[in-house]
């Protein structure tokens, strides 16, 4: 294969990861009724299903990160892709409700495993002029994925091909594993100089058990009524991840640089991808969840019913590198704002046949304004980054974006639910959430530019620590 070649085919290799990763996370968001006529699974291990993924997937990302400094970035995102798509043949294949739960809980562990190497691929292999176009792609990639999965899922689920109805969906990613697997060797095998320092074992322990207790009580406790034990493990969260902080400060190697949180760019930055995610993906879960529920619409119906969303995300994806250049993190509060103002006019128009014209209009509007954030997002932020912290943001900038869909999800759930007239009242207790979070998210966004007002990300992002710019595809 020639170098040309190699290079050619890098990013979508690469971005084949960031598909099935968050394809997966929204895929079952449409086909959780026929999962559980299917397998007869009751409301808790339904729930488990949708949140056993993002546990694993959201857990690991720190310590994923870590890993492919020590073994290899292209190691660890074969081996990610490996078990992603190993498990995603047995969620296909699953019997029952828990062979379906162990094999969603395996594939988040794979997506964890291959997600910090994607961003340090762009950062150490990408030439420095070619590294926003990347990141965009990357951006433009995690939109389309995020609503593929309920648009697709709603489809198949409809079509029942072969009579295979979900596990049809859960089949999807299979091809593209297998590809992207055999594609692999195009990845560059660099890594940092510190792949003989030793992975923090106390350190890896306390976030793993740290996150996992704080993302399983918010994912599942609003369904199971909020029982004794979901409290108890939000505590111990609490205490141990600042036991986590506070290792990381007393560790030769930590997992997380010590540089990482000193730039109050880097963290407004995260905590914009936070808030903004904790209104993504629960306003499009909410929106098919009332469409099929109280709006009685079929899979097929509900699925197509948030097209007009995907695909002005994807337009807003497209003008996303331009407009980050010029505008630099005022994009990011303006895609926010332009989400809470869509979120009010959804249950408006959803609510009235005349009006649906304007419904399609508003969604239209609000994808591209989650287009645009996603693609701009992770730019903006690794640009502000300080070289020897790069591989550390790698990490907790999709933990931040799993950690707030996950909080977005419980949130916007105990909205919905509150007490209400009707069933437009429901939607518009959970709509006003979502536009208090997106309002609150530009207001991050306008943090994240007072406090690094030059530095918009314009080819200048930084290598990972110890890289060359682009080292050799070999």
């Amino acid at each position: 294969m020639t170098p040309a070649l190699r290079r050619r085919l890098l990013l979508p290799v690469i971005l084949s990861g960031t598909f099935v990763q968050l394809f997966s996370v929204t895929v079952l968001q449409v086909g959780v009724l026929d999962v559980r006529r299917d397998l007869g699974a009751g409301a808790g291990e339904t729930q488990l299903v949708l949140a056993g993924y993002t546990l694993t997937y959201a857990c690991s990302l720190i310590v994923s990160a870590r890993l492919g400094d020590r073994y290899g970035y292209r190691r660890m995102f074969v081996a990610g892709m490996a078990l992603f798509t190993a498990a995603s043949l047995g969620a296909a294949a699953a019997p029952g409700a828990w062979v379906l739960i162990a094999c969603r809980l395996v594939q988040g562990s794979g997506s964890g495993l291959m997600a910090p190497q994607i961003l340090s691929i762009i950062q150490s292999a990408v030439p420095a002029p070619r590294r926003p176009a990347a990141l965009s792609a990357f951006g433009a990639t995690m939109a389309a994925a995020s609503l593929a999965g309920p648009v697709l899922g709603g489809v198949l689920i409809q079509l029942d091909p072969l009579g295979q109805g979900w596990r049809a969906a859960m089949l999807v990613t299979v091809p593209i594993g297998l590809l992207a697997l055999a594609l692999s060797p195009v990845l560059p095998t660099v890594h940092t100089g510190q792949v003989r320092a030793r992975v923090d074992p106390v350190g890896a322990v306390l976030s793993l058990l740290g996150f996992a207790l704080l993302i399983l009580p918010l994912a599942v406790g609003r369904e199971a009524g909020w029982p004794l034990w979901t409290w108890v493990s939000l505590a111990l969260a609490v205490v141990i991840l600042a036991g986590f902080a506070v290792s990381q400060r007393r560790v030769p190697a930590p997992l997380v640089h010590p540089s990482t949180m000193a730039e109050p760019a880097t963290r407004w930055g995260l905590g914009v991808v936070l808030v903004f995610n904790a209104g993504v993906p629960s306003f499009t879960l909410l929106l098919s969840m009332h469409l099929q529920g109280a709006a009685g619409w079929s899979p097929l119906q509900a699925g197509l019913g948030v097209t007009p969303y995907a695909l002005g995300a994807l337009a807003g994806s497209g003008i996303a590198q331009r407009l980050g250049g010029r505008a630099g993190p005022g994009v990011l509060a303006a895609s926010s704002l332009t989400l809470g103002l869509v979120s009010l006019a959804v249950p408006v128009t959803l609510g009235h046949h005349g009006l649906l014209w304007m419904y399609w209009l508003a969604l239209a509007l609000g994808g591209a304004g989650f287009g645009l954030f996603t693609a701009s997002a992770f730019a903006q932020v690794i640009a502000r980054v300080r070289p020897e912290a790069a591989t550390s943001v790698s990490g907790l900038l999709p933990t931040a974006q799993q950690l707030g869909g996950t909080l977005g999800v419980t949130l916007a759930g105990i909205a919905y639910a509150a007490s209400a007239p009707d069933a437009g009242g429901a939607l518009w207790h959970a709509m006003t959430y979502e536009a208090a979070v997106f309002t609150l998210a530009a207001a991050c966004a306008i943090g994240l530019a007072r406090k690094a007002p030059g530095s918009a990300p314009s080819g200048r992002m930084p290598a990972a620590a110890g890289l060359p710019p682009h080292p050799p595809s070999g």
